[in-house]
């Protein structure tokens, strides 16, 4: 029989909190370079290799840090993910023109090959870096390989070469490399696809979505110059890769948006129900293609209402009402306009909707908050229908913050604002004001990225409003509106003091 064992002794302090950190610890994905080795670092991972500009007090690289090195993890043995820190490396820093923290760059075989503009997550910068690390264009080599590559969801652009030496070739790689983020290329030289699909000879046919096929247009279309150049093929493409009614999704916004552009909001699902999707878009199609057709320039597209919910939001709209689509126009400068009559299966309630939109006969949308009943506390509340009576006063000025009730910055402001508003108050030429900008359309020139945003509207100079980028104090406000307004500011207490020094004139 064994003796009896002694209870383990428990580990020192400082043993067990090396033991933990040295458990918790593992080595990074992500490789740190420097200016000493930043050059061979990269010569070390040949083709692509994704660069981080950092500097460790970042707020926003704080933020990436976790999805960087998780990402880095996923694409191990894929796409190398480097990180540099301006801090310390000033030189690599300055070489690349890194202004601002985190600058992301793409490098190839070494060069820089262009700023990475893609998702911030760890999904998104794998999957974004995953169609950059395949080839620019597919090599096609068989019938089957040309219908699966043409059968996807989104549209294809395919080159038909004679040989992979020559001119057209080496100008259509050119397009696909440049323009590898956004669409899809592959190309072919085997010669029963250049005779099937280009019968005349070498060129390039863009091929819309098998399941957006409609009477309107053609599915496929051919570059219809003599010479192909790679800046002739990426203007092509950019002008017929959608059609007249491309289907909007997160994947494609970006490349859509930005224009004059229509949107009819509805339960678009291509994979569940095909028929139903294209039963309204053929009734936007038939409509916009009579107005394209008579010269009215105006962009068109689909939606779905559940995916585009927050941009139904922003026209007054409501996402779960009724089965025909909804439809507004937001123009390049920001202007909205919303159909108010119901979407007729004919077409005709789209046709006056459009025609009173060429016609100049629409009212803008704006979404507003009502216009306060009462407006006289020492800070000026401004909705978007009462903007231009005070932000637009020629003859004020106004500082204006715009603002979000749930931000915590603004809930700290707040207090030191309204002190601020109260020390104004008696001046007849500025005036304090706030406005929450997510219940509230805020107009151009402001740009409202963030909470709180804070701009100063000159009298006489409303279109060109400053950006403040001062403290946060009263008195940093104040010092501010004394070096910026039209009129020396008339402060509350400065008054007091004034009437206080005449009456003691007066009774001496």
């Amino acid at each position: 029989m064994s003796a009896p064992r002694s209870p383990p002794r428990a580990l020192p302090a400082a043993l067990l909190l090396f033991l933990l950190l040295a458990l918790g610890a593992r080595a990074s994905d992500v490789v740190e370079l420097s200016d000493a080795d930043f050059e061979s670092g990269l010569a070390e991972r040949p083709g692509l290799v994704l660069v981080e500009f950092f500097a460790p007090w970042c707020g926003h690289c704080k933020r990436l840090a976790p999805e960087y090195e998780s990402a880095a993890t996923r694409l191990k043995g894929i796409v190398p993910l480097v990180k540099v820190d301006c801090t310390a490396n000033s030189n690599t820093c300055n070489k690349y023109g890194v202004s601002g923290y985190p600058t992301l760059k793409i490098f190839r075989d070494g060069e820089e090959a262009g700023t990475y503009d893609g998702p911030r997550t760890a999904d998104g910068i794998v999957s974004h870096l995953k169609k950059q690390a395949g080839p620019a264009s597919v090599a096609l080599s068989s019938v089957a390989e040309f219908e699966k590559f043409i059968g996807d969801k989104d549209a294809s652009v395919v080159g038909f070469f004679g040989d992979a030496s020559g001119d057209a070739y080496s100008e259509f790689m050119k397009a696909a490399n440049s323009l590898r983020d956004n669409y899809r290329f592959a190309h072919t030289t085997e010669e029963q696809l250049v005779q099937k699909y280009k019968e005349d000879g070498e060129g390039i046919v863009l091929f819309r979505p098998l399941r957006l096929t409609n009477k309107f247009e053609e599915s496929s279309i051919k570059y219809p110059e003599d010479k192909i150049t790679s800046g002739k093929i990426k203007k092509f493409i950019q002008e017929n890769i959608f059609g007249i009614c491309p289907h909007m999704t997160e994947d494609n916004k970006d490349l859509i948006q930005g224009k004059d552009l229509l949107v009819a909001y509805y339960d678009v699902d291509y994979e569940k129900n095909a028929k139903g999707s294209n039963y309204w878009r053929n009734r936007v199609m038939m409509i916009a293609k009579k107005f394209l057709d008579a010269g009215h320039k105006l962009s068109y597209a689909v939606a779905s209402r559940k995916t585009f919910g927050h941009e139904l939001s922003e026209f007054g709209l409501d996402s779960s009402v009724g089965e025909a689509p909804v439809v507004a126009i937001r123009t390049a400068k920001g202007d909205k306009y919303v159909m108010q009559e119901e979407f007729s299966r004919d077409g005709k309630a789209l046709e006056r909707f459009l025609q009173d939109y060429f016609d100049g006969n629409l009212k803008k949308y704006l979404k507003s908050e009502p216009v306060p009943e009462s407006n006289d506390g020492p800070v000026k509340v401004v909705v978007a229908e009462n903007f231009d009576e005070i932000v637009n006063a020629q003859d004020k000025d106004v500082l204006i913050e715009f603002y979000a009730p749930w931000c915590g910055h603004c809930k700290n402001l707040e207090p030191k604002y309204k002190e601020l508003g109260e020390k104004l108050s008696k001046d007849p030429n500025i005036v304090i004001a706030k406005m929450d900008a997510t219940a509230n359309d805020v107009p151009s020139p402001y740009e409202v990225r963030g909470f709180p945003t804070i701009y100063f509207a000159p009298a006489g100079k409303k279109q060109s409003p400053k950006k403040y980028e001062g403290g946060r104090e009263v008195s940093d406000f104040i010092s501010y509106l004394k070096r910026e307004a039209t009129n020396t500011p008339v402060l509350q207490e400065e008054e007091k003091s004034k009437k206080s020094k005449k009456k003691v004139k007066e009774d001496l």
